[in-house]
């Protein structure tokens, strides 16, 4: 497993993270444990969590259930010089901040209580879950209006919340910054105060990314590149899809659709199981059988060609499903395939 640094940041992590949102939910605490061991036995050190965490659904008596659970594996193992570890505040849409905006005074209360949970004393990056004047992120793209943010407003809060995260890297809490479900200007701004500042400089950005959601690519890729910040990848399986577990109205027990109905919800995957998705990843999946790929570890792989650092984030109820991730992490794509993967692309652009 190569390793690269996130950003212009020292932290050097796994070029694949270990999502852990279902931990302590639908991956009890024994598989959870079990899915850590065999991600370090293959090379894999970057974990991320969540103080909001586990989901499927969130609930206010279970946030910080996930962070527990990496907190008691640590605690087992005493592996925790072996692997790096990235958490986040949660965002004021979230009930772990009682539906507030989050400030410089949250952000040394929840880093505070993010590393009793993890049974640590650091927390290699730290990230911004959600902005606070609101984001285009989960098919909110499709109805997104800007038009009642206050400029001013935004810059103050970004202003405070650094002095709470430069507090936090002095005092050795947090070791990097990062945020999450951010945009080019939000990140941007987030860098140049930062830079005015002398605070710390955004070193990450974990937006969803994969073959079926692909708004990364332009503006916030520009930036990305031009600012030295490293993409996390969440969901560069479109939360499954890209299995091809849905296909044919399939509905497999205990997967995230299937809970989802079970406890209220509609089973769309937040919005991303459409007809033109289901028929995008046939297209994928078909590609991925005609070059010898499993079209999991393709869709994978096809994020370390990109232009651009990222790390994808993968994840797994359960180890079986791990075990069926490992093994090709670290098969690389060629050009044909990629240049094919490009092409389908145009035909199914954006499909949720």
């Amino acid at each position: 497993m190569q390793r690269v640094k996130l950003g212009g940041s020292d932290v050097e992590v796994s070029e694949i993270c270990l999502g852990t949102m279902t931990f302590g939910r639908q991956t009890e605490e024994a598989d959870a444990h079990a899915q850590m061991d065999a991600a370090l036995g293959a090379g894999i050190t970057f974990l991320d969590c969540a103080e909001m965490y586990p989901v499927n659904p969130i609930r206010r008596e279970t946030i910080g259930d996930s962070e527990r659970v990496i907190g008691s594996w640590l605690a087992r193992t005493g592996n925790r010089d072996q692997v790096e570890i990235a958490t986040k505040i949660t965002g004021p849409s979230q009930v772990a901040n009682n539906m507030t905006p989050f400030d410089s005074a949250a952000i040394t209360r929840c880093i505070d209580a993010s590393l009793q949970r993890l049974q640590t004393d650091r927390i290699d990056l730290y990230q911004l879950h959600w902005p606070v004047r609101g984001s285009y992120a989960f098919r909110q793209n499709w109805t997104y209006d800007p038009s009642g943010q206050n400029r001013q407003q935004t810059l103050d809060h970004m202003h405070d919340v650094l002095d709470g995260l430069a507090a936090a890297v002095k005092a050795g809490k947090i070791r990097s910054a990062g945020l999450s479900n951010e945009s080019a200007w939000g990140l941007t701004r987030w860098i140049d105060i930062a830079d005015d500042t002398a605070a710390p400089r955004m070193a990450a950005i974990q937006n969803e990314y994969s073959l079926l959601y692909r708004l990364y690519d332009t503006d916030l890729a520009e930036v990305a590149v031009n600012e030295d910040v490293t993409l996390l990848a969440y969901s560069p399986l479109a939360a499954g899809l890209l299995t091809g577990k849905y296909q044919d109205g399939a509905v497999p027990e205990d997967s995230r659709a299937a809970i989802d109905k079970a406890t209220g919800g509609v089973g769309n995957l937040g919005g991303r199981k459409t007809e033109r998705a289901l028929d995008a990843v046939a297209a994928y999946l078909k590609l991925a059988r005609e070059h010898g790929w499993d079209p999991v570890h393709m869709a994978v792989a096809w994020q370390l060609t990109r232009p651009f650092k990222v790390v994808p984030i993968i994840g797994a109820t359960s180890t079986a499903q791990l075990e069926h991730l490992l093994p090709g992490l670290d098969r690389r794509l060629d050009k044909d395939l990629a240049k094919a993967i490009d092409r389908l692309h145009k035909a199914h652009p954006l499909p949720y």
